[in-house]
């Protein structure tokens, strides 16, 4: 599923216009990111969670030529999978 599959899905579960259900996927998604730019942990009980590592700067290896090479620290985001969606995937 896309961005605009979820958009006309909840178009039709809500009742609602096309524009509103974008508006509420923008907003949610929109509200998602601004929580992990900000280091915050994003969790959505039974579903998922969110979380953002943070990696330290270290020196790595120019795979072609062998050569060091610096790399700076990265935060990264990253997502754990809930028990109940487990057991759906799992199970259908």
């Amino acid at each position: 599923m896309n961005k605009l599959e979820l958009i006309d899905a909840l178009k039709k579960e809500a009742g609602i216009s096309k524009q509103e259900a974008a508006s509420v996927v923008d907003l949610f998604f929109g509200q998602m990111s601004d929580a992990l730019a900000s280091g915050d942990r994003v969790e959505i009980r039974g579903l998922c969670s969110f979380f953002v590592k943070e990696y330290g700067a270290y020196t790595g290896r120019n795979p072609k030529t062998g050569e060091k090479v610096p790399v700076a620290p990265k935060r990264l985001p990253f997502f754990k999978c809930g028990r109940e969606l487990k057991k759906r995937v799992d199970f259908g």
